[in-house]
């Protein structure tokens, strides 16, 4: 049958099974917007108050889902507008498909009225753009598009649709989804075999799991995997989640701010199993140092990652599921040793702890919302040091639980996320924990929150500074605090109020008790500002340059 473009997009989107678009309408999607409105009973579209906003709550639907998540914008600022949240998405492996339009195909290259090449700005960016400039091949162009953000390592893809393509005519046939492959057939039977001497004749092996794992759905097989050799194992801050933080064997987070018991052990295990990680600098820190003593096995989707920042002497190049799922099935169980031993002494001379001293501690926060949740709830954060208290503080157990921007580390990523955290996930409790700095980037989005009636929690800890550059500062430029003091408004609580959102300021214990229980009764938006020292920090630290081991634990 005949359609226009803007059919066809409503169509092909329902091919691939997307209920819901958040996005903010101009002038060049006009046409889009007018099929949308007759379609709203099938797709529903959040309209957020600004188009990163849409981009960022696109990546959390799809980060809690396993769905792609799904933007639009008009051309020009609209569709820049959405760079942030595309290269954010790009950094941590999420499938997102992000639609902008354009001006006229006549009008193209002429510096037209809101026009930009969003195209050539993406494109290293996303796993691939297009502009569609013949109606007759945007069907296919769309499909093509789903089709890529998902397959192998998910990532973002971007369609830029000129106006006039909307309007005109084309003939279109429903088609089924092509499935996505697993890959399974890149794995290799001597990979996996040489992968398998080496973890049996392994004395000391340590398991580094990344995001990866999560999106491959491996973390039952992970599970398996590690009590079978009975290994410790650290997650990155991308991983949270993929092993139960609560089991025997999990030694916390790895990398700068990780555990002391991680980074030893990453750095006297004699064999390091890497799996869906891909050797972040956060993790390493000095190339040079990191993982001495070690053979290093690599499992992971992308042959890109394979020995792109760190030499493997074997690696597994394809699903995890599937590998570690080979492995499962012909590892020799593994007895336990003096290594365990070592690294469960580790954990106990080396906890990552907090001193108490009366005042209200951000650590102490994140303890409370762990214990009013049970763990069980989709935690978002900005990024910061409440970011990295996070990980530390809160015992993640699940994949897609945490969701939080570790790549491009975006400031302003958590509140969209949430929202499209909790439209993706309606039964799930979200609870944001953001820090001040961050959140005053995108606390527009309060309004797309009470529009909708969403019932988050934003938990703000607000230590009027953006935290981890003063720390940076403190311990690195003498106390020089350059531009990092934020002795400025707004209240927080009587910001949320202006948005019809009711807010409390928090300065002790005993107020975050009364406004956390108030909060997790009441079926609606709610915004507590924590009010914490300036001064606190971060710790276990990494200084730059330094080995992983050099951790600093006490803040001298």
């Amino acid at each position: 049958m005949q359609l226009t473009g803007a059919q066809i997009l409503i169509e092909c989107l329902k091919e691939q099974g997307v209920d819901t678009i958040f996005g903010y309408p101009g002038g060049a999607v006009l046409n889009i917007y007018d099929e949308l409105y007759k379609h709203q009973n099938e797709i529903r579209h959040i309209l957020t108050s600004h188009e990163q906003g849409a981009a960022h709550a696109a990546d959390g639907y799809a980060r809690a889902t396993g769905k792609v998540g799904v933007c639009l914008a008009t051309s020009g600022p609209g569709a820049t507008n959405l760079v942030t949240g595309i290269a954010t998405a790009y950094m941590d492996s999420v499938p997102l498909v992000a639609i902008t339009g354009n001006v006229a195909v006549p009008l193209l290259g002429k510096d037209s009225f809101q026009e930009v090449d969003i195209t050539g700005i993406t494109m290293p960016i996303t796993k691939h753009n297009y502009i569609v400039k013949d109606v007759n091949e945007l069907a296919d162009t769309i499909r093509k598009a789903f089709y890529i953000a998902k397959e192998g390592r998910p990532g973002p893809v971007l369609i830029d649709i000129p106006k006039d393509v909307t309007a005109l005519k084309a003939e279109y046939k429903y088609r089924e989804p092509k499935p996505i492959p697993a890959y399974s057939e890149r794995i290799r039977e001597e990979d996996i075999e040489r992968a398998l001497k080496l973890i049996n004749r392994a004395k000391r092996p340590f398991v580094y799991a990344g995001g990866g794992v999560g999106y491959a759905g491996a973390d039952q097989e992970l599970l398996t995997f590690v009590e079978k050799i009975n290994s410790p194992i650290a997650c990155s801050l991308m991983g949270q989640g993929a092993f139960p933080a609560t089991h025997r064997l999990y030694t916390g987070m790895i990398g700068m701010h990780g555990t002391k018991a991680s980074n030893i052990a990453a750095t006297e295990c004699d064999l390091l199993i890497a799996i869906g990680a891909r050797f972040s600098d956060r993790v390493v820190s000095n190339l040079q140092r990191f993982a001495p003593r070690a053979k290093i096995l690599q499992i992971d989707i992308d042959p890109a990652e394979i020995n792109k920042n760190v030499r493997t002497f074997c690696y597994i190049l394809g699903d995890i599921k599937t590998a570690l799922t080979m492995l499962n099935d012909r590892l020799k169980p593994r007895e336990a040793n003096e290594w365990n031993e070592k690294i469960e002494k580790l954990m106990q001379e080396y906890p990552v702890t907090y001193t108490k001293n009366g005042n209200l501690k951000p650590q102490a926060i994140i303890e409370k919302i762990y214990e009013k949740t049970q763990g069980d709830a989709i935690i978002t954060t900005e990024v910061g040091q409440h970011q990295m208290w996070v990980p530390q503080y809160y015992k993640f157990t699940k994949p897609r639980t945490f969701l939080s921007s570790g790549g491009l580390g975006t400031m302003g990523y958590g509140t969209g996320a949430a929202i499209g955290a909790k439209i993706g996930m309606p039964d799930k409790r979200v609870v944001h924990i953001a820090g001040d700095g961050s959140f005053r980037m995108n606390c527009n989005e309060l309004a797309t929150i009470n529009a909708y009636k969403l019932p988050i929690i934003i938990v703000l800890i607000n230590n009027g500074t953006l935290g981890m550059v003063r720390q940076w500062q403190t311990m690195f430029y003498e106390g020089r605090y350059s531009a990092t003091t934020l002795d400025r408004g707004p209240d927080f609580v009587k910001l949320a109020e202006a948005y019809d959102i009711k807010g409390y300021r928090v300065t002790s214990e005993e107020e975050l008790e009364k406004a956390l229980n108030e909060a997790f009764a009441l079926n609606e938006p709610v915004l507590l500002d924590c009010h914490v020292g300036i001064d606190e920090k971060v710790l276990p630290m990494v200084p730059p340059g330094k080995a992983i081991e050099d951790v600093i634990t006490d803040d001298c």
